[in-house]
């Protein structure tokens, strides 16, 4: 996709609203995602950190030629994208030294305007650059992995085990997607629990806990628990081998629940081509900023129950996890869930032409729909 083109453009501008739409959508009260816990609270700075990154590749656009979008699978930009972004933040300090400032390079634009009469394309690009640099060097953007982050801590009254909630991000390379990890871990070991769990069980109020806290809460597990988020992030996994890998890694971390929000695919009028009937009835919506659907996907898995560790003479083995998947649905046993959720965001013009065109009930079969208009959703439509 060339910037000079205008679909990069139209691309932004659809891509920019369908955020705003989902921020909207996740800080409604009445959102399906509030019967979830926590579930909204962890997504929205993630959608943060989307928006700041489509805000530098937008600002990347006007100083290269090309930008690649995965136009017939995901519909997000392809993955060498989020790869270049992520190098370029090692070296974004440097170049910034390099670069005036933004005041500076405008009057110089005026001036150039002034004294050539035609318009300083260079200088534009220059100013596009130094904007890109600025908004990844704040360190907020959607990498391929980020790091799990502990938001709330308690103790399982039937066990006396304290546990986490933690979540995590991934933006997925082989599918193009951003995905969102959350999950509920129970810690056996002895040194955790005398620290944090009072003799009648609950958690303790001496010690103080600064959350969120970065990476796992137990330090003795942190480092290779991130290690092994990171390795078992993959789209390809499924929730419940995630779950049985992060079990196997770690004798006295016990995974009880594992959601994956994956964000995707995305659909927009003229730029993807991941479904051609439904970018045919979206170009025929007028404003770029009404002329997308996205999508998402809620994947979960939950232990059923906990096999006893084994202590014997020559052999022993650590207690294990069984996790619960829903074989009475075809669809849960193919993703490896206990449960999933499919959901699809689009704004009243475009749901609209869907519906004219006769192929809502087709198109939007097994998702949840909310129809977004200003600052409201309706949902379930």
């Amino acid at each position: 996709m060339r910037a000079d083109t205008g679909a990069a453009g139209a691309y932004f501008r659809s891509m920019r609203a369908a955020l705003k739409g989902l921020r909207v959508y996740l800080a409604d009260d009445n959102s399906p995602l509030y019967a979830h816990g926590l579930v909204g609270q962890v997504i929205i700075p993630y959608v943060d950190r989307l928006e700041a990154t489509f805000s530098a590749w937008e600002n990347r656009v006007g100083f290269l030629e090309r930008f690649r979008i995965s136009q017939a699978d995901s519909g997000f930009p392809a993955f060498q994208h989020v790869l270049t972004l992520e190098n370029d933040r090692a070296t974004a300090r440097e170049r910034l030294a390099a670069i005036p400032g933004v005041d500076t390079l405008k009057a110089e634009m005026a001036d150039f305007i002034l004294r050539h009469k035609e318009f300083p394309t260079a200088l534009q690009e220059r100013i596009a650059e130094r904007l890109y640099l600025e908004d990844i060097g704040k360190d907020a953007v959607f990498a391929p992995f980020i790091l799990p982050e502990t938001i709330r801590v308690s103790v399982n009254p039937k066990n006396g085990r304290p546990y986490y909630v933690v979540h995590w991000g991934v933006f997925d390379g082989s599918q193009t997607l951003p995905m969102v990890y959350m999950a509920t871990i129970e810690d056996s070991s002895e040194s955790i629990a005398k620290m944090l769990v009072t003799k009648d069980g609950k958690l303790n109020p001496d010690v103080e806990i600064p959350l969120p806290v970065g990476g796992l809460l137990n330090p003795e597990f942190a480092r290779a628990f991130d290690a092994s988020a990171e390795k078992n992030g993959a789209y390809s996994l499924s929730p419940v081998t995630i779950a049985q890998n992060l079990d196997a890694d770690f004798q006295h971390l016990h995974p009880k629940q594992l959601r994956r929000f994956v964000l995707g695919p995305f659909y927009s009028a003229g730029v993807t081509e991941n479904s051609d009937r439904i970018s045919a009835i979206l170009s025929r919506v007028r404003k770029d900023e009404n002329a997308w659907l996205l999508t998402w996907t809620m994947q979960e898995v939950f232990s059923k129950a906990e096999r006893p560790a084994k202590r014997g003479l020559w052999s022993s083995e650590p207690a294990r996890d069984e996790y619960h998947i829903d074989t009475d649905d075809l669809e849960a046993t193919r993703q490896g869930v206990s449960a999933y959720q499919k959901h699809a965001l689009v704004p009243h013009e475009a749901y609209q032409a869907l519906y004219a065109s006769g192929e809502a009930e087709s198109i939007f079969s097994g998702f949840t729909v909310h129809v977004i208009s200003g600052n409201q959703v309706i949902s379930e439509v």
